[in-house]
């Protein structure tokens, strides 16, 4: 028997640290929020993303009593970027979250296992790793695919 190692790296920045593009969809992401739609947990996450043609695009967590018939926000915004820009390849994703009293978390917050898969299958169709930021009160975690988060994933059947 033998033990396989899985390493990821992180990027821990602070919003002062980011390029302008970044620091842009960051803000976006965190605006999101305030679009949610969370009666039931109460967690308000946005996402946004920027596709190769340099348009933005946001979602957020829509949530239904009739679990699981919501949509997550990471979901939403990379599945409206698909309807309405199909051959557009997401370059990069950022979230965002506020708890219960509409606050943003100090921590970043990462996407469910879900999304993730989603994010995985959006990698492979356009060939490309997107770049993802994990917005946090203190501060941001930057990765360079969602492999970083899921490096065991599934992509075959």
């Amino acid at each position: 028997m033998e033990q396989l190692v899985l390493k990821s790296t992180v990027t821990v920045a602070q919003m002062s640290e980011l390029t302008d593009t970044e620091r842009s969809l960051v803000e976006q992401a965190i605006q999101a929020t305030s679009r949610s739609y969370a009666p039931h947990s109460h967690f308000h996450v946005g996402a946004a993303i920027l596709l190769k043609n340099g348009t933005t695009m946001m979602g957020c967590n829509q949530e239904n009593a009739a679990f699981p018939a919501g949509m997550c926000a990471e979901r939403s915004a990379i599945f409206a970027a698909g309807a309405q820009y199909p051959d557009q390849p997401v370059e990069m994703l950022a979230i965002a979250a506020r708890d219960a009293q509409g606050q943003l978390l100090d921590e970043p917050v990462t996407p469910c296992g879900t999304c993730r898969q989603v994010l995985i299958e959006t990698e492979k169709r356009f060939g490309q790793p997107i770049r993802i930021l994990l917005h946090g009160q203190r501060h941001i975690y930057i990765l360079d695919g969602i492999k970083q988060l899921m490096p065991l994933s599934f992509t075959e059947f």
